[in-house]
């Protein structure tokens, strides 16, 4: 048991880590939507060759330093040759030397090479160097390979290629992947990012064509029991058997919980037997992650998205809001398996899920969270893997239901002859539901993805362009270029726009310049953006998120006061009243963040329209892992209560293996699409290396459609109607068919014609003539 039983100080800094750092603190959904792959390793000074992939058709020059500095150049500072540093300490990775700067002055001083010419177009280089940082008295830093390219319109892009934590210790690995979308007129590739003073150390560079990865296998799920409970004694019939405290805590069972199963479960596993009442007290709590737990080793199988789902209660003694959470501990890292907050002595139903991809051998299950000292009870404890077929049909039904409308088509002829009889075809061709994605200046230079974009998206959102230090990246120096080109091209495309975002709460997101204004100079400044960019667009842009993520940042209302966010919902009104204004937060939908659960995102939105603030619609963002339908659903239920149109805003799931994001993407599409109140879907990304998130895409950066994009077009194949039939003899043809525009085709034994129509939406039944 001593393997398992990691060391107390070890539990209390993941503890730490978790609620100083939660997990959606590490993930930033908007960060630029041009990321690459990254990785990073730290190499002994006694390793040798062989960690690093053969350097063949690698188009960097001189590499490894071995013809002294021959192609390398600094990039606002100097550059030195070394065949060891400190007297001996710091000797090359590879080869005989290596290469360092010096007299860095600014962040972006490097190393540089150019590889004009020998970058391809629309090939995926992969690119990897072996760095470490030296002086500046500082210990660690990121080091950053970037891309510098010139069009042949003289335009310029940095592309970050990937970025890292680079040590004075020991050599890093530095991985990452670009692709260029045109023949530009020059290529540099360089490394910076550490402070001023702090030197960057290089041993090798590589680039080169990235091999292909081979084909994933579809996971295999053998013998899956789908539904079935993996906690043992979980209705606590056999007392408390099979639970232990977990810290030192006092376990007793007590009578008084709900016997229903909590909502979530119910909508997985429908009618069950109901719970017998009996709950597990926790008392003699001495710190917050004391609770109780169980092992599950042996229990949990590969690939299998797992619901987590209990009812959860509170003692006396709290004065503010308490947080319960499932959490596990598998192999000593800890995975949120769910949490709630709330400030009563109710019981309240905690739910969450999670996947492995790789057999653990120790697993344990707790319940945490509230302070010390304050009594914890639990009941109905279930974990189990979910049935998403069985779900799948369900949805099908709801979906027909919500999406589809009775049609009567009402065939009349200025000619004499009959038209019954005669053979309808009706084929739909577009849905009117809008199916959007994420797109970038830069990414519109690539024409695949744009064919793609154009034939599979009719919305679309700039992932950048758009934001404030986008467009003012320095006071006064206003950047509306890319965004009026963004614009253009939607235009000539037929797309329609979200505008994303006018602000953005959260303090990382702001450039300096703002962050550094008093408190007057900000209110002028705030005005300013609104005027500017919002005049500037008006009536271009269907939506704007006003003020992104206010669950998650409160820069503007810490500084300009609570009134400002409503101050801002009520400008942009004033200024274009044709735009939808819209919430826009993440985690909502999937129960990991007390921050932004469906109960803190009403309250936002009900605190803002009692300030007269014009809040038109609710934006989930939609960054998931492991997504299980009734807990999204149980979201979208209770948003839903509020009447405005929710939109998924920017919507991605991440797995390695494409057929797993293919099921996962699924099960948001299907959720989504089937829910009355969902008015749209916009995608953050499709094509790799355009997307800020790792494994998330539908076609590869080359061109390839994989599972998950297969699974996306399978899907919206699926949402268009099909009929086909005969004109009865009062001159009618009936089905029922999806929102959206139609062509029809007419064969009689004497003519065959063509029609379209549009199907819009409404629950009566819809009577279209169609003049023959």
């Amino acid at each position: 048991m001593e393997i398992f039983f990691f060391s107390l100080v070890s539990h209390l800094f993941l503890f730490v880590l978790y609620w100083v750092f939660p997990v959606e603190s590490v993930f930033l959904p908007n960060l630029p939507a041009l990321e690459t792959n990254q990785s990073f390793h730290v190499f002994d000074q006694s390793t040798r060759k062989g960690h690093l992939a053969n350097g063949s058709n690698n188009i960097i020059l001189n590499p490894t330093f071995e013809d002294e500095l021959s192609n390398w150049s600094g990039k606002g500072c100097n550059i030195l040759l070394h065949e060891s540093m400190e007297d001996g300490k710091i000797l090359p990775l590879y080869g005989k030397f290596f290469a360092s700067t010096t007299n860095r002055t600014q962040s972006w001083n490097g190393i540089e090479q150019e590889i004009t010419g020998r970058v391809q177009p629309k090939l995926v280089y992969e690119v990897t160097a072996i760095v470490r940082i030296y002086g500046g008295n500082v210990a660690d830093a990121n080091i950053q390979a970037t891309l510098w390219v010139q069009s042949q319109d003289i335009d310029e892009q940095y592309i970050k290629i990937a970025i890292s934590q680079a040590t004075d210790k020991g050599w890093v690995q530095l991985q990452g992947k670009f692709l260029l979308n045109g023949s530009p007129l020059k290529v540099i590739i360089f490394l910076e990012g550490p402070p001023p003073g702090t030197d960057i150390i290089i041993n090798r560079l590589v680039v080169k064509h990235a091999e292909k990865a081979p084909p994933p296998l579809r996971p295999f799920m053998k013998n899956a029991a789908f539904g079935v409970n993996i906690i043992e004694n979980s209705n606590l019939d056999d007392g408390i058997n099979g639970w232990f405290p977990f810290g030192n805590c006092s376990l007793n069972m007590e009578f008084g919980s709900p016997i229903e199963l909590p909502p979530m479960t119910r909508n997985s596993l429908g009618m069950q037997e109901r719970l017998s009442g009996r709950y597990i007290l926790v008392t003699n709590r001495a710190d917050t992650w004391m609770g109780p737990a169980q092992m599950i080793s042996g229990k949990l199988k590969l690939y299998l998205t797992y619901q987590v789902s209990a009812w959860v209660k509170i003692g006396p003694g709290s004065t503010s809001p308490q947080i319960v959470n499932v959490a596990l501990s598998i192999d000593g890292n800890w995975v949120n398996g769910g949490q709630v907050e709330f400030n009563n002595e109710s019981w309240h139903e905690v739910g969450g899920s999670f996947r492995i991809d790789k057999q653990p051998s120790n697993v344990m299950v707790y319940i945490q969270g509230p302070a010390a000292g304050v009594d914890l009870m639990v009941a109905g404890l279930y974990i189990f893997p979910v049935d998403r077929r069985a779900r799948f049909k369900l949805l099908k039904k709801q979906t027909d239901k919500i999406r589809k409308r009775d049609l009567i088509l009402q065939f009349s002829s200025s000619k004499a002859n009959n038209v019954s009889g005669a053979f309808v075809k009706v084929e739909q061709i577009q849905n009117s539901f809008p199916f959007g994605s994420c797109i970038t200046r830069s990414s519109i230079d690539n024409e695949d993805l744009v064919r793609f974009l154009v034939k599979y998206f009719n919305w679309v959102v700039f992932g950048n362009e758009l934001k404030w230090s986008w467009t003012e990246p320095q006071q006064g120096n206003f950047k509306y270029k890319d965004a009026d080109e963004l614009l253009d091209f939607c235009k000539n495309n037929n797309l329609e726009v979200r505008g994303h975002c006018i602000f953005w709460e959260v303090e990382y997101a702001i450039q300096p310049w703002v962050q550094g204004l008093n408190k007057s100079d900000l209110t002028t400044a705030v005005q300013n953006r609104l005027t500017d960019l919002v005049t500037r667009y008006k009536g271009k842009f269907r939506h704007y998120d006003v003020d992104n993520e206010m669950l998650h940042g409160s820069f503007y209302k810490d500084r300009l006061g609570k009134d400002i966010q409503a101050t801002m919902l009520r400008t942009s009104h004033q200024l274009d009243p044709s735009a939808t204004l819209f919430v826009n937060d993440y985690h909502i939908e999937d129960g990991s963040d007390v921050r932004s659960s469906p109960e803190e995102y009403i309250r936002q939105i009900l605190d803002l329209q009692r300030q007269g603030a014009p809040v038109g619609g609710i934006g989930l963002q939609g960054h998931i892992d492991s997504p299980v339908g009734p807990i999204v659903s149980s979201a979208l239920d209770k948003l839903g209560t509020l009447g405005l149109p929710i939109w998924f805003t920017e919507l991605d799931v991440s797995s390695a293996n494409e057929f797993i994001r293919a099921d996962d993407l699924e099960v948001m599409l299907r959720e989504a699409f089937a829910h009355p109140a969902v008015e749209g879907i916009i995608l953050w990304g499709f094509w790799e290396l355009y997307m800020s998130r790792e494994n998330a895409h539908l076609v590869n950066a080359e061109g390839k459609i994989n599972a998950a994009g297969k699974r996306y077009l399978a899907l919206k194949k699926e949402w268009l109607s099909r009929a086909r039939g005969y004109i009865d003899v009062q001159g009618e043809f009936r089905f029922r068919g999806f929102y959206g525009t139609y062509n029809i085709e007419i064969n009689s034994h004497t003519t065959k014609i063509n029609r379209t129509f549009v199907v819009d939406k409404g629950e009566s039944p819809l009577a279209i003539n169609i003049d023959l």
